[in-house]
């Protein structure tokens, strides 16, 4: 008589002080921000779980007033430094951007920004200036993305903001851009 063994897999038994000590691991050594559906498929636990264990990581960042924090970013989470923080940071790694963005790059990403979807022709309207170097500036550095193309005569190419500019610029999603009006303010 032969017994077969059927091989079971078994979900992972883990506490949920175990389970915040790994989800912040994982947070931690991720290359960009994680989302909540990656640690629930990784992890093999349910989403929930897996929001209690962020939600008790940024509690226990925040109550002991920690130099870290747990963030929502482009759809994921990330830890880092808080922004408070910043230009202490910068000082001791004694880093100045290197990659700055011209000033006719930044008018474009900021129309982009707040017109997505646009074409080149509207923003040259906003502009008032040729802006096909600084696109092809933000395509490199992957702020922007191609959207497809306008029903309109010539079906021009439309533009917006990629998951990297939300990353780069720290943001959830676009609704965390301050609004125009904040923004005109800083510029002026």
């Amino acid at each position: 008589m032969d017994l077969e063994v059927l091989e079971v897999s078994e979900k992972p038994s883990r506490t949920p002080t175990e389970l915040v000590a790994i989800v912040e691991a994982l947070i931690f050594v991720a290359d960009e921000p994680i989302s909540t559906r990656v640690l629930a498929e990784v992890l093999e636990e349910e989403r929930d779980s897996i929001q209690a264990a962020i939600e008790q990581l940024q509690s226990e960042y925040e109550g002991r007033d920690s130099g870290l924090q747990i963030r929502e970013i482009a759809g994921g989470w990330q830890l880092g430094t808080r922004t408070e923080y910043h230009e202490e940071v910068r000082k001791f790694l004694k880093t100045r951007p290197n990659a700055k963005l011209s000033l006719a790059s930044l008018e474009t990403l900021a129309v982009i920004a707040y017109k997505q979807p646009v074409t080149v022709p509207e923003i040259l309207e906003i502009r008032g200036v040729q802006s096909a170097s600084a696109i092809k500036t933000l395509l490199d550095r992957r702020l922007i993305v191609a959207k497809g193309r306008k029903e309109a005569v010539g079906r021009p190419m439309q533009y917006g903001t990629s998951k990297d500019f939300l990353v780069q610029f720290g943001l959830k999603d676009l609704s965390e851009l301050p609004s125009i009006e904040d923004f005109e303010d800083l510029v002026n």
